[in-house]
């Protein structure tokens, strides 16, 4: 039986600079020196944002060598993309609704009681 998770994918993606560690981690597999030289900050403050990926289950590590390397293992994510689902819904009841306002019968011109001004004249 695996260990419980110490953060879960919600707590892990909550940083933005988690969130863009995922992202260089996309498409190919680093070692933390090379992820560190992407940010401003010391290479263990990355180590640490690399252990609570890690502990969501989103970076795998393995030892090459001296190196540590990471990788992204996204399965994690579908829990986040369920939840999200759920509430696209909303969403979309929200983007038909916009439309339908957007579409209602207007005169041209006009647009929810305002009357449009012929540019260079004034409204009195």
């Amino acid at each position: 039986m695996a260990a419980p998770q110490k953060h879960d994918v919600f707590q892990a993606i909550a940083d933005p600079t988690r969130r863009e560690v995922l992202h260089l981690l996309g498409d190919q597999e680093l070692p933390v020196t090379v992820i560190s030289g992407h940010f401003p900050m010391s290479r263990t403050a990355v180590s640490k944002h690399l252990r609570i990926l890690a502990d969501a289950g989103l970076v795998k590590e393995r030892k090459v060598g001296r190196e540590t390397r990471y990788r992204l293992e996204a399965t994690p994510l579908m829990e986040l993309k369920r939840w999200l689902n759920y509430y696209e819904r909303y969403w979309d009841n929200k983007l038909q609704a916009l439309k339908r306002f957007v579409e209602e019968d207007e005169v041209p011109g006009e647009r929810a009681g305002l009357q449009a001004v012929e540019p260079g004249k004034r409204k009195t």
